[in-house]
């Protein structure tokens, strides 16, 4: 058990029964009257998202993970398969539990799976990605005065704005949290 005081983004906790992510808190202070924390928490099997305020003292029961590093394999309809880098296991875990950086994973990408009473519940992306570009259309000249971008198709299927001079067959970063381009690289 912790405090509400104590809480911290990305750790899990058990509120009735259901697994929550927090995804945000925030430590309140009002004129009149006593500290709040509010919070936004994330259903970890639903992953819908809700607003808590908590009482500084109040406890809540926090989740202790197992967090395993796995190599993403491949997609097999709405589920990933990804095998554990040491006992060579394999799992298959729903795409909802990656949320939108799964359009970035490319096969032999190393996550971090969180494992709760055996089963995964959360995957966590390495937070960048070098993808190939495979179709990009060529930018205009001489519209490099404003920073214009253009969308580009990567080898995972996925879509990124990048600046006007990438190039179909150029390397680039992409961050996976936000989807968006980081720089250019050689490869």
């Amino acid at each position: 058990m912790v405090t509400t005081n104590d809480l911290r983004r990305g750790m899990v906790i058990k509120l009735d029964g259901e697994l929550y992510t927090v995804v945000d808190q925030n430590h309140h202070k009002p004129g009149k009257g006593g500290a709040i924390v509010r919070t936004k928490l994330r259903n970890v099997k639903k992953g819908t998202v809700k607003d808590m305020t908590f009482r500084p003292s109040e406890k809540v029961e926090d989740v202790r993970l197992d967090q395993r590093p796995m190599q993403y394999l491949y997609e097999e309809g709405d589920h990933l398969v990804f095998m554990d880098t040491e006992t060579y296991e394999q799992e298959s875990i729903p795409t909802d539990a990656i949320g939108d950086a799964a359009s970035f994973l490319k096969p032999e990408d190393i996550c971090e799976i969180a494992i709760y009473e055996g089963k995964p519940i959360t995957v966590t992306p390495p937070s960048t990605v070098v993808l190939k570009v495979t179709y990009a259309e060529p930018g205009a000249k001489g519209d490099t005065a404003t920073n214009v971008t253009k969308p580009v198709k990567v080898e995972t299927g996925a879509e990124v704005k990048v600046p006007l001079f990438i190039n179909e067959g150029d390397y680039i970063k992409v961050s996976t949290e936000t989807g968006a381009y980081m720089e250019r690289v050689k490869k």
